[in-house]
């Protein structure tokens, strides 16, 4: 039996973005039935089944796209999840964060940084002690 862009789609978001992802279908669902589905068939269902690039390879680029916007914070803790999930390393993505500075700016790198902070103090990977620590 053939799998559908979407069954396809929905299997690759939870490889990524496991419960995270799913959440964000969820809350979609309620208000926009259409858009959870093309978000699931097209990015996931389409792009990321590309032989082209490796899952590691897929989620540095997002996360890097993403610092670059400057405005996607919600989507780049996602993504910065899906990167680990997938075997990137934090360092990893400090660097990537770090690169934006030079093509995006200061602001859309330090942006990126609080988003990583934030999945790495969520994730266990660093400790911090409250607002000094930012």
């Amino acid at each position: 039996m053939a799998t559908t862009r979407y069954e396809s789609g929905l299997a690759k978001l939870k490889e990524i973005d496991g419960a995270a992802g799913e959440a964000v279908i969820d809350n979609l669902r309620e208000i926009a039935p259409d858009l959870a589905r093309y978000t699931i068939e097209f990015p996931f269902g389409d792009i990321y089944q590309r032989p082209g690039l490796d899952l590691q390879s897929r989620e540095i680029a997002t996360v890097a796209a993403l610092t670059a916007l400057g405005h996607c914070a919600p989507q780049l803790k996602v993504h910065i999840h899906g990167a680990l999930n997938v075997g990137v390393a934090p360092e990893q993505v400090v660097e990537v964060i770090i690169q934006m500075a030079v093509y995006a700016g200061f602001p859309a790198a330090l942006n990126g940084m609080t988003a990583a902070r934030d999945v790495f103090t969520e994730r266990g990977l660093i400790e911090t002690d409250g607002p000094a620590s930012r």
